[in-house]
């Protein structure tokens, strides 16, 4: 539901003080501490994979609820107000998309994995080292070992000298696109809060959490007895998890169970997530309806095609979905998502264009976060960097277009989906590289391109977190702090900068003095090798364009007008378009049953108690979502103290 607004507007206060910020720049350091501690180190929950920012909102909870309340006791002007921990929990969430699998722990074993896991089996000696370009990667076969393996005891902290350089040609490149990420949003901002009022169900916790009133210190989100209710479910089932890693005796409820169908050749998932039961009560019913069934309906499809092996002969690689069918329907499915968006909202485009080119006043540009000229040619500048960046790499000119143009279809097009479905966990069918090599072929790449694009896995492959899209529930979140946004700029640039520095910084730490391959399996073995195991067979094997794909995905593009076409033309048509353009992904594969589970609940309120009925459980199911997050944290904290190992009681 959306906020009320006459409420916001008598409650503006300056976001944007200077103990906001140091608190935020705080809340920022424990987040990268904790997370990365608590995966590297205690192998326990994720706290930063997913859209969810899981630990922003466990620290948020511990800001709101516990510091700022008896700083309130204390003296009431020693907390802080709804409109600071805004710019507070804004910091930590940008810092969420760039700790883990947004970025950090991408960067550091891509660069380094093509050096440690060259072997005379696999030749990557021979066929990827001749073109990695000197200045993009660190240098010094020994020390990338330690790396991987620790340092020995005569070498003290971390080789600096092979990192410094790589790393700040990389921020180069880094800061330009996270700067269009920002300034694409500013420009999409009206169009989507405003005029076509999407939900942000992302939004939705932190903003109750720091609605104020004037009876109380404690917010009244928490003296909501029925929050708590929602609050102790998921705490309780994952803290029984928990206990039962240090007392065997103490029973473990399995939220996820399977079963084999289609002669054993798919897995059919029932999982329960409480956050995510959170997140799909607070959607539009045809939204969570289509989800879980284009789910089932790619999954029935999927395992007739297994049955009567009906294949497409390609490899895409490991990301998104394992058919490449599918994946060429979504990636079709994307590209209409984003291009007819940007149709229908053809006419704020204007504005913004006429504004950034000839100036004119008469569109107001004055509550955003930077003006409409800064924005367009920002982007501009960024797009242009990040051209003569990868085409420096090794990729060739009309290629690095290709593979941007690719990329963010697939950044606009999950930040909407997130925006528009609560998809707190989510990724495309395909990646920019995959669609790149399947729609041009490995020749006009050449070998040099395509080992330069290894390396774009960093910040265009595992599409579960970035910044684009916790910078669309930002402006969200600061929607009715009146106009004196342009400060948020800064303050998510101050994010950005202090969670790449911290983060940087210590996974460097925690590599080196307990070796990377024991830190985490999928940031240091598989995730770090799969760009180059993917590349390296497209040079020993090169493929031609596949038009096969380029028809399918054409046909994606059309089924997706024709669902848009229809769901805005027709009240009673009950499938939304974004189901069919992420329902076949791997992670719908996992949670379609929590899905279906809460589009259930909210359609037998919602029919048989209203409205009222619906705002009225509305905190319950919030509580869900805190409830799971907040007991993530804790117990992370509980395995740090008692020093257990393994106890990840949540995934997704």
């Amino acid at each position: 539901m959306s906020i009320d607004k006459q409420w916001e507007k008598s409650n503006i206060k300056n976001p944007f003080t200077f103990r906001a910020l140091i608190a935020g720049a705080l809340g920022v350091l424990a987040i990268t501490v904790g997370d990365l501690y608590g995966l590297m180190v205690i192998h326990g929950s994720y706290m930063s994979i997913d859209f969810s920012t899981a630990g922003a909102i466990f620290m948020f909870f511990v800001i709101v609820a516990i510091v700022n309340t008896v700083l309130g006791k204390i003296n009431k002007r020693f907390a802080l107000n709804s409109s600071e921990l805004k710019t507070v929990y804004i910091m930590m969430t940008v810092a969420c998309a760039i700790i883990t699998m947004g970025l950090t722990a991408q960067l550091l074993p891509i660069l380094t994995a093509p050096f440690y896991y060259a072997l005379p089996e696999n030749s990557w000696a021979e066929i990827l080292h001749p073109h990695i370009k000197s200045w993009l990667v660190p240098q010094g076969q020994s020390k990338i070992k330690y790396f991987y393996e620790g340092a020995p005891a005569w070498e003290k902290g971390v080789p600096w000298d092979i990192w410094i350089r790589p790393l700040l040609i990389w921020g180069v490149f880094l800061l330009a696109l996270y700067f269009v990420m920002i300034a694409i949003m500013v420009i999409l901002r009206k169009q989507w809060i405003e005029r076509e009022r999407l939900a942000f169900p992302l939004a939705q916790l932190p903003l109750e959490m720091v609605r104020d009133d004037k009876d109380s210190i404690l917010k009244p989100f928490f003296r909501n007895p029925i929050m708590w209710i929602g609050f102790a479910i998921p705490f309780i089932f994952s803290s029984l998890k928990g206990l039962h890693h240090y007392i065997p005796e103490i029973p473990s409820l399995e939220l996820a169970q399977g079963v084999p169908i289609f002669r054993n050749s798919l897995w059919f998932s029932f999982r329960l997530s409480f956050p995510m039961i959170g997140f799909f009560y607070l959607v539009h019913l045809d939204a969570a309806f289509s989800l879980w069934f284009f789910n089932l309906l790619s999954l029935m499809v999927r395992g007739l095609m297994n049955t009567f092996n009906i294949t497409m002969s390609e490899s895409l690689g490991i990301y998104g979905t394992s058919s490449p069918i599918f994946a060429h329907l979504g990636m079709g499915a994307m590209i209409t998502l984003v291009i007819v968006g940007f149709w229908m909202g053809r006419s704020h485009l204007k504005d913004v264009f006429r504004k950034a080119f000839t100036g004119d006043k008469k569109i107001d540009d004055s509550d955003e976060i930077m003006s409409y000229r800064t924005a367009v040619f920002g982007i501009i500048i960024g797009l242009i960097i990040m051209v003569i960046w990868l085409t420096m790499s090794g990729i060739p000119l009309f290629v690095t277009i290709l593979l941007l143009f690719g990329a963010f279809i697939l950044f606009i097009g999950l930040t909407r989906v997130v925006s528009e479905s609560g998809m707190a966990e989510a990724v495309a069918t395909t990646i920019s590289p995959s669609f790149v090599v399947s729609g041009i072929g490995t020749s006009p790449i050449t070998p040099s391109g395509l080992t330069a694009m290894s390396f774009t896995y960093i910040w265009s492959a595992d599409l579960r977190t970035f910044v684009m899209a916790s910078t669309a529930n930002s402006l969200r979140i600061i929607e009715g702090e009146g106009k004196r946004k342009r400060p948020l700029f800064w303050v998510i640039m101050l994010s950005i900068i202090i969670t790449l520095v911290s983060s940087i910084w210590l996974l460097l730490e925690l590599a080196y003095s307990r070796g990377g391959i024991n830190c985490n399996d999928w940031f240091f073995v598989g995730g770090a090798r799969a760009p180059y195991d993917f590349f390296v067979s497209k040079i020993i094997n090169p493929s031609e364009p596949n038009w096969g794909g380029w028809y399918i995905t054409a046909g994606g593009a059309f089924i997706m007008f024709f669902l848009m076409f229809m769901r805005t033309k027709f009240l009673w048509w009950p499938f939304h378009p974004i189901g069919f353009a992420i329902g076949p992904v791997w992670i719908m594969d996992q949670i379609w049953f929590t899905v279906f589970l809460a589009w259930l609940i909210k359609l037998i309120i919602v029919r048989y108690g209203g409205l009222k009925m619906f705002r009225q459980f509305r905190p319950l199911f919030l509580g869900l979502i805190l409830g799971q997050f907040t007991c993530n944290g804790f117990w992370i904290i509980i395995d740090a103290i008692a020093g257990g190992r393994g106890n990840q009681i949540f995934w997704i």
